[in-house]
């Protein structure tokens, strides 16, 4: 999709009342998708639907993402959240098993597996994870793109290195999904939360997990949706678990998969590679602009921008309509499709006043 149409699209779906930049914290929900959040709520106030909501929007959703994620859609589980995902994989451990991780990484993704408490956790800096695996190391877990500071892990260097060992590896992709192009099968697991830039409501999250992977993770959190028939496992134990990865779902937050159907189906029509590029020509412009005004951003080449040192300037910026975070100390504004070259000027505008 031409950038031209991206920006049709954004015009279509959304109407902030702010300079919103903090995709990183929540993304903003399309018009799409709160029109049918709402027809569901609506049809279930009224009673005039039969349940809480549709599997089929459940379903329609785990094909968009596997869609996104370029992975059959047997591969993908349904969820609420990142943590669930990464305490069902952390149980799938051996006790003593070492785990490697960013310093600094989002607990959603190593808090599950710490509070084990009977593995080996090891933290190293990100651009030396690759080489702090080894033949001992059972799991690499960390995010392609770091919550506080926008950094792109060296996703081919930790594949690499987790390959030579025989470690697996489990990728957070919370913060890149949706704008930085995702090949999930590349990675033993994946997580992702679906209410950042996914435009997703919260309450959807996805898990990949490779066939290989599968035959290790056993399912724990098992009800009628894990079911091959759902219908027909309503009571009593689970007699026939579903053979793909929906063995592993859990019971659906319909209100979300509902809206999550909508987004995915947006982000599919634009395109991950033209959202790419806007959010990241963004990103680079803000980055160049803050260096002339005597700013140093973290470098690199991600639709987040992160200064260290400016967070405390997060407060003037809200009270001029800018919504950004305050990270770690680092004043942080996320890019996405909705963003215009009008956001950037507005930051500097504040910023250099």
């Amino acid at each position: 999709m031409e950038t031209t149409s991206l920006s049709r699209a954004a015009e279509a779906e959304f109407a902030p009342r702010t300079t919103y930049l903090n995709t990183s914290t929540c993304g903003l929900l399309p018009r799409r998708t709160v029109a049918a959040v709402r027809t569901l709520a609506e049809a279930i106030a009224e009673g005039v639907t039969d349940g809480s909501g549709d599997f089929e929007r459940v379903e329609a959703a785990r094909t968009g993402f596997a869609r996104l994620a370029r992975v059959a859609t047997d591969r993908v589980a349904v969820g609420s959240s990142v943590s669930v995902h990464v305490g069902l994989i952390a149980a799938s451990l051996e006790p003593g098993a070492e785990v490697v991780a960013p310093e600094g990484e989002f607990s959603s993704v190593v808090g599950p597996l710490a509070a084990r408490g009977d593995l080996r956790m090891r933290y190293v800096p990100l651009d030396r994870l690759a080489d702090a695996v080894g033949p001992g190391t059972a799991l690499v877990a960390f995010s392609s793109v770091q919550s506080a500071n926008g950094r792109i892990a060296d996703l081919k260097a930790v594949r690499a290195a987790a390959a030579a060992h025989g470690a697996r590896t489990l990728l957070d992709a919370t913060q890149s999904a949706g704008w930085l192009p995702l090949d999930a099968g590349e990675y033993d697991y994946t997580v992702t939360g679906g209410f950042k830039f996914l435009l997703c409501p919260r309450g959807a999250s996805f898990l990949t997990v490779t066939e290989e992977a599968q035959r290790a993770l056993p399912p724990v959190s098992v009800g009628m949706s894990a079911a091959v028939d759902p219908w027909s496992s309503t009571y009593g134990p689970v007699e026939r678990l579903s053979p793909t990865a929906r063995r592993y779902d859990e019971p659906p937050v319909f209100l979300s998969y509902h809206g999550a159907e909508q987004s995915l189906a947006l982000l599919d029509e634009v395109g991950v590679d033209a959202v790419h590029a806007h959010a990241t020509g963004l990103a680079a412009r803000l980055r160049a602009e803050l260096a002339g005004l005597g700013h140093e951003a973290v470098p690199g080449e991600s639709a987040i921008v992160a200064v260290p040192g400016l967070g405390g300037r997060a407060p003037e910026l809200a009270r001029a309509g800018v919504v950004v975070s305050d990270r770690a100390g680092s004043l942080r504004a996320a890019f996405h499709l909705y963003n215009t070259p009008a956001d950037v000027d507005r930051v500097l505008d504040v910023l250099s006043g």
